[in-house]
This record gives C-alpha cells, structure tokens and sequence, in this order.
C-alpha cells in the first residue's frame, strides 16, 4: 500500500537567528528527581545519577501543545468567544510560555498549535528563540485552518542537514516536520570515529477522535509518517539512524495508534524514564492533557526508536492495527468472538465469510464508505491477509487468528553488538543511539494523574526528556515497507 503525502523539501521557512552571546549561558539541570534547578556551566540538562553527561552533552527534547488563542475559549456561556479576540490576554500567555521555555532551554523543542496566522506572535517567537541560539521551522497546517507547528534546534547543539514538510492533505488538515540532524559536538565514545551521529526529528499533531469512526483516519496520519520517514532513511542510507517523534497524538498508550507505533520498535520515553509499562495499570499513571470535554488522559509523546530496535515491516503492522480498529468496533456493537463472526458472515451460507459480506460489514461499523475511511486497495489488502489459505473466504479459524486475536505487539529490543548474524551479507555499523535519562511533566501534578484548577499555560501539560548519545553496533539492514 502506498499513501500518498504531500512533500515540501525545503528550509526556506527557516528563522537563522544571530550568533550565540559569546560568555556563560545560563542553563538548567534536570535532577534525578526530576526538579528543575539553574546551573551556569553552560552544559544544557544533565542528569545527577549520570557522570557520563560531564564528558557528552546530553540532548534535551520538550514537545508542547501551546493551545492556539483561536481554540482557546475564554467565557463557558458563550463557546464562540476565542482568546485570539483578547490581545492582551493571548499575549500575556504566549510571553509566559516563552519565559518557561527559555528558562528549561531543551536542545529541541517542538510546539504543537502555535498560532501561524497571526505575525505579531510569530515574530515574538521567533525572535525569542533565536536571540537564544535557536533555528526555527514552522509549517501550517492546510485549508488555512490558522495554527500549525513550530520546531526550534540549537545551533551550537546540532547541524540541520535537511528539512522536509509533509502535508497529508486529508479531512483533518494536519501536516508534519521532518529534520535530518546531525550531533554539532565530537562524540567521545566514537572510537573508530566514522559513526552516524545523525538522528531523524518529526513533529506532528494528530486528529483528534471526536468519534471512534476517525480510528482509520488518525492510523492513516502515522502511516504516512512512518512511510515517509523510511522512504528517507533509504533515500539517504540512513537505516541506523535514530528517530525521534514527537507531539500531541491525540490519543493513549490504549489506543491502536501507540500499539502500531510500538510494533515498530518506538518506546514511550517518559515511561521508559519511570519504568512504567504498556499494562493497563501503568496507562492512567500520568496524563498530559485536559480536553474540552473536561477529561485527562495522556496524549503527548516523545517516541524513541533506536537503531538497535526490531521493526516489523510497515505494512504488516498496519494491518494488525486496522484488524485491531476493527474488533474494537465488533466490541462496541457488544458482539463477542462466535457472534462477532456471525454478524460479517452473510446469514447461513455456511462457516466462512466472503469478501462483499466483509465489506458490508465494514461499511456497518463506519470503517468504509466515508471519505475518511478505509479506501478499496486498502480493503482489499486486509482481505488478502485475513484469507490465510488464500482460498477466496475466510473461514472462523481464520476469523479468530488475523481479526479477533490479532495484536500490534511491541518487538523486543536486541543486543546488536552480540547477536548472530542472519547472513554472511550482513555488515556492522556504528551508530548513535540514545539513552533515556529522564523525563518530566509540568505541571507536576500531571505526573500523578491530576489536572490543576490553577494551570493556565495551556489545556497540556509540557513534557520534556533529556536523553544521553550512546554508541552502537548494529547490523546494516533495510526495512520493508
């Protein structure tokens, strides 16, 4: 399957402030507790529990739905009422976030619904930021909707080797960054010195599920990201290159988007630095959002994957996920296993299932027939890996083990300095990978699965991971899409 994605390779967009102050800058150290101190050694995060940060520079990342003013509504009564029609107010608040984030100083950050539209709050952001050292990128999201993202790098911490845009041009006009970076600094552990220190960023904000029908649309978004993100790593040989994805996903670690996301070897950083995992009891531990119909939950990420992780192909575990949307959508209709397979199969025409009764069933639970939803080829794909036998049905045996049982699960993580060769046309390469080493929500309250009455930055919470280079020895090997 291939999803088409509008490209923009570009850096035209980009806001190349002046040189850095020459003297100590203030900094900020992350502590193993997670608190937030200042510091004047000029280092950036470190972590206390690491001496390794006092010889590598460690890389910090902080992503942040900002709330554009045009979304941010100010009187209950009136839901029409925006603060983008209060100057003051959204300047105040903008200002306030740019105080926060010039005082944590990340190496990356990445804003989700910063506000395009308006070139008095463009400008103060991005002369802030590169006052303070920082390049920035921004890319509004189509239709002109108002808002977009903004992604702002160091340049005393890395060199952007490219820059790309992609715009899905779909029913919710959401668009992604893309950033080919390299490490600016020499990387002590390097012995041979020939390693990738490059690294791939993305920035995104999801659609969000205002009903369970744009499941497909909001798996189609990281589809497209996923695919793309590959189609570069060949393009540029960098298939040891780690990948960092961050953003407002709309959605949790329950939802099939994370699972698709985990099956291709991403971790969840913040729960990696707590040691939480994928178990329904550790799912509710932290939230980082509080929607507008006044639920939490946690929705923004800083996804890892290393060059040291498995990755299934691409295309598989988009089928798992969408089997998965789809047993999702039997359970709603309180269809249990049997039932479920006797709701698609057409009355008695015996154990198995055919491919018109599959697509009516699917048009019944909204997965197709909107514009939205699954498109033919994509029908017909999923139809191919449900018949196992490939005898033109889908028998009950069938049903159970590509539908009802299916699952994205997570790969695990291989030793690739150690491990055997497959081949003797696999060769080893030295990469850089990176080590989570901590991870801290604001407000803090956040972290405990609460939501304060007095936070008014925005309606998320602000996540931010420091993470250490380390180097690894992984086997040369593509991906298959």
């Amino acid at each position: 399957m291939l999803v088409q994605v509008a490209v923009v390779d570009s850096s035209a967009n980009s806001n190349i402030g002046g040189q850095l102050n020459s003297g100590v800058n203030e900094s900020n150290l992350l502590s193993g507790n997670g608190t937030i101190s200042r510091n004047n050694s000029g280092c950036g995060y470190v972590s206390s529990t690491t001496k390794a940060m006092a010889y590598e520079p460690p890389v910090s990342c902080t992503t942040f739905n900002i709330l554009a003013p045009i979304y941010k509504r100010v009187d209950q009564k009136n839901q029409n009422l925006r603060e983008s029609n209060f100057r003051a107010v959204w300047l105040s608040r903008n200002q306030k976030i740019l105080n926060w984030l010039l005082h944590e100083r990340s190496s990356i950050i990445c804003l989700q619904e910063f506000w395009v539209d308006n070139e008095e709050l463009v400008h103060m952001y991005q002369q802030r930021l590169g006052d303070a050292g920082y390049v920035t990128f921004q890319l509004a999201r189509t239709n002109n909707r108002g808002d977009g993202l903004l992604t702002a790098v160091l340049k005393d911490h890395f060199t952007i080797l490219n820059y790309r845009e992609l715009l899905f041009n779909d029913c919710g006009d959401r668009v992604a960054q893309l950033l080919h970076v390299q490490l600016a600094f020499p990387f002590s552990q390097n012995r041979e010195g020939d390693a990738q220190q490059e690294f791939l960023l993305v920035n995104t904000h999801l659609l969000f599920p205002h009903d369970s029908c744009l499941s497909v649309a909001r798996l189609h978004q990281v589809y497209k990201i996923l695919q793309h993100v590959e189609q570069y790593q060949r393009e540029n040989k960098l298939n040891n290159a780690s990948i960092l994805l961050c953003g407002d996903w709309n959605g949790s670690k329950r939802g099939q988007v994370y699972k698709f996301l985990r099956s291709q070897g991403f971790v969840s950083s913040y729960d990696i630095a707590h040691q939480y995992t994928d178990s329904d009891a550790d799912s509710h531990r932290w939230v980082s959002h509080r929607n507008h119909r006044g639920n939490i939950c946690g929705v923004d990420f800083i996804l890892l994957c290393n060059p040291n992780k498995s990755r299934k192909p691409l295309k598989k575990s988009w089928a798992e996920a969408v089997f998965g949307i789809i047993k999702c959508q039997l359970q709603k209709a309180s269809l249990i296993e049997n039932n479920a397979f006797v709701f698609l199969k057409p009355g008695d025409h015996g154990n198995f299932l055919t491919y018109s009764a599959f697509c009516e069933a699917l048009r019944q639970v909204n997965l197709i027939g909107l514009p939205y939803g699954l498109t033919s080829e994509e029908t017909e794909e999923l139809w191919m890996q449900a018949d196992i036998n490939g005898n033109g049905v889908v028998e009950y045996e069938e049903f159970k083990r590509r539908v009802w049982n299916s699952e994205c699960a997570e790969l695990r993580e291989e030793n690739c300095s150690e491990r055997t060769r497959d081949s003797e046309n696999d060769t080893e390469e030295e990469a850089i990978g990176f080590n989570v080493k901590n991870a801290v929500l604001f407000p803090r309250e956040a972290e405990k699965g609460m939501w304060p009455e007095n936070y008014s930055l925005s309606d998320h919470a602000r996540l931010t991971v420091v993470f250490s280079p380390v180097r690894m020895q992984c086997s040369q090997r593509g991906t298959s899409l």
